[in-house]
């Protein structure tokens, strides 16, 4: 079954991205691969084989984008690689995005380590739906 997948690499991990997804791209082939800005224009020119959708910019909305895909229940698996190290501009949009994975309970790595555990995991394609979580109670506390 084909299933988006989401890519974000900051700069200082697009290189690292680019080698992992070499090593994977056969089992990306029936999947629909969403990313943000240079990472899905990098991910493309490197793969033409694949389907690659290109996202806007992290800074300006593909962030976003891809939160707004997780809330929908159309992102089945992210994979974006963290650079610790460097401060992020827009830093509110990655940690949308990344409550967002947690909250719709959708399969996310930030490191390559993660990432191999993911994709050579036999759900990995599968129809697996781990379930949402009920948050009506809270939404009816916030109702009153």
């Amino acid at each position: 079954m084909p299933q988006f997948i989401g890519f974000v690499a900051h700069d200082a991990c697009k290189d690292d991205l680019l080698a992992w997804a070499s090593t994977h791209k056969e089992r990306f082939r029936d999947h629909k691969i969403v990313a943000t800005g240079t990472t899905g224009g990098l991910l493309a020119r490197a793969f033409p084989e694949l389907s690659v959708t290109q996202l806007l910019s992290g800074p300006l909305g593909g962030d976003a984008q891809l939160a707004t895909m997780i809330a929908e229940d159309r992102l089945a698996l992210l994979v974006f690689l963290i650079d610790p190290m460097s401060p992020q501009p827009h830093d509110v949009d990655v940690r949308t995005l990344l409550r967002m994975a947690v909250l719709h309970n959708v399969p996310a790595a930030f490191n390559i380590a993660t990432a191999d555990y993911l994709v050579e995991s036999r759900l990995f394609g599968s129809a697996y739906k781990p379930g949402r979580r009920d948050f009506s109670e809270h939404l009816g506390r916030l109702k009153e």
